[in-house]
């Protein structure tokens, strides 16, 4: 077996501190985390974490100019991470409405001072590459509100959109095509992959984030209508006269044509999957970890189609169905016929549906 390029250690105390703080942002992200070899668990833990202070930034309730000075401090934090303990000792003192108790804490110097701790001592080639990606990620988000760049926002009925579908892409790209990437490049650097392998994973990583950010917009439609948003595009929305909005449901075709485009993003994740050597148990499993209970979701939004986009909206796989997810996970993480045999079928039920 091919041995991992680092033997990067972190003590007790950081090893708790980012078990109860991806414990604390996302419990299913927490599950895929530990299946992950050291310290390939680690940086992609941190790296998350790190995302996460991005996106809190993004969706603090704050005007434009305030959110663009608090980018401007977390690049100089990636750039510059001993700079945290002043850095997060100003932005304690900022009001950060819109965000939780614990989303907030990540932000000050107390719980958040620990995350820039452990960045700053990743070995320097994945710094690196966390560096780039974060990056990338407060690029994008930091363009949100710009009118002339893609994503373009549109208003209808007091909601945001998405203009088209490409901005659609492209705001999925941002917020979650990005960690595909930087998962990625992290994997391929860990396991010392080759290039023919290292080429399959760079060109449907992108997918594998787009496809699990489409399933969160699908599970999470009704409830981001309560925020003033949804990230359907407007261009898909005109095609039914915007009844989504209003939760008034919507045709079976274009119900089926938002869940086609999901499936056909994990279609590519699935590919990555299989393009992993069996090496790779690890991130083969927190792969599969991730793709079975979007597919799942999807599968389970199919069956209910006629509910999709309506009052009773509700598109959550129950906590059995994660489980045996998680066994099915396991007795395919080393056979790839088995993964095809099981996304085929399941996409077979999903048309079965419409």
């Amino acid at each position: 077996m091919i041995q991992p390029i680092s033997t990067f250690e972190l003590t007790s105390s950081q090893t708790t501190y980012l078990d109860a703080r991806m414990q604390a942002v996302s419990r299913s992200f927490a599950l895929v985390v530990p299946w992950l070899e050291t310290p390939l668990n680690y940086y992609l833990a941190t790296a998350y974490l790190l995302c996460r202070v991005v996106d809190n930034i993004e969706d603090c309730l704050q005007p434009t100019a305030w959110k663009h000075a608090r980018f401007s401090e977390a690049v100089q934090l990636l750039e510059l991470p001993d700079l945290a303990v002043d850095i997060l000792a100003r932005w304690e003192r900022e009001d950060w409405p819109g965000l939780t108790a614990g989303e907030a804490q990540l932000m000050g110097p107390t719980t958040g001072g620990p995350l820039w701790q452990i960045y700053a001592a990743i070995p320097t080639p994945s710094r690196q590459v966390i560096h780039r990606w974060v990056l990338e990620m407060i690029t994008g988000m930091s363009r949100l509100d710009a009118p002339d760049q893609r994503p373009i926002f549109v208003e209808q009925q007091g909601i945001l959109l998405p203009a088209e579908e490409a901005d659609y892409n492209q705001y999925c790209y941002v917020v979650a095509g990005t960690v595909g990437h930087l998962a990625t490049e992290l994997v391929i650097e860990h396991y010392r992959l080759p290039d023919a392998v290292a080429n399959t994973l760079l060109q449907t990583c992108e997918a594998c984030g787009r496809g699990l950010q489409k399933t969160n917009i699908v599970k999470d439609f009704a409830e981001d209508l309560t925020r003033g948003a949804a990230y359907l595009p407007d261009e898909w929305l005109r095609e039914v006269d915007y009844t989504p909005l209003a939760l008034h449901g919507a045709p079976a075709g274009w119900s089926r044509k938002v869940l086609d485009n999901v499936l056909a993003e994990l279609d590519q994740a699935t590919t990555h999957v299989l393009a992993l050597p069996y090496h790779t148990q690890g991130y083969r499993m927190a792969g599969l970890m991730c793709l079975l209970p979007a597919l799942q979701t999807i599968r389970f939004a199919a069956n209910r189609h006629d509910k999709l986009f309506t009052t009773e909206h509700h598109v959550k796989i129950s906590r059995q169905t994660m489980a045996r997810c998680v066994w099915d996970a396991k007795s395919m993480v080393s056979d790839n016929d088995a993964v095809v045999r099981y996304t085929t079928k399941l996409k077979q039920e999903v048309q079965s549906k419409f």
